[in-house]
């Protein structure tokens, strides 16, 4: 009897996301990677365009969020609270091609940085949601209620 209370407590629980990525080292160097692609590759200069000129909180608030997002420490929310992402990106116009900017930085972030493609896929499609709720913006048309 004793032995199955201990193999009961022992079992090993399901991994989080941000375990399976490789934890905090991995989750910031994505974040790292996504900024420095912006920073470095002309193709994203309208997404550039909408952050503040030093990426460093940019990238640091982005490795936080995705801290929590995946399963590990909740860092945003500690230090903001909720992430009301929305919220947060509605002073900005994100249409169907910033997203797809964002996404294809990220995805060539997380090629770089995971190593195990399974988990890259994972992430991707749930990242592919969240971009496309940030958008407010239909090509330079602003989404209305009722239009």
């Amino acid at each position: 009897m004793l032995s199955l209370i201990r193999r009961h407590l022992t079992r090993k629980q399901p991994k989080t996301a941000y375990e399976k990525m490789g934890g905090e080292p991995v989750v910031r160097a994505v974040a790292h990677r996504f900024y420095q692609l912006m920073a470095s590759d002309s193709d994203y200069q309208d997404l550039l365009a909408l952050h503040p000129q030093d990426l460093a909180s940019s990238e640091e608030k982005l490795f936080e969020f995705l801290s929590g997002w995946l399963g590990g420490p909740p860092l945003f929310e500690q230090k903001y609270g909720h992430p009301m992402l929305r919220a947060r990106h509605l002073p900005f116009r994100i249409d169907k091609r910033q997203r797809n900017l964002w996404l294809h930085c990220m995805k060539r972030a997380l090629e770089a940085e995971v190593k195990d493609r399974q988990v890259r896929r994972a992430m991707l499609e749930a990242l592919i949601p969240l971009a496309d709720h940030m958008r407010n913006s239909e090509e330079g048309c602003p989404v209305r209620a009722g239009s």
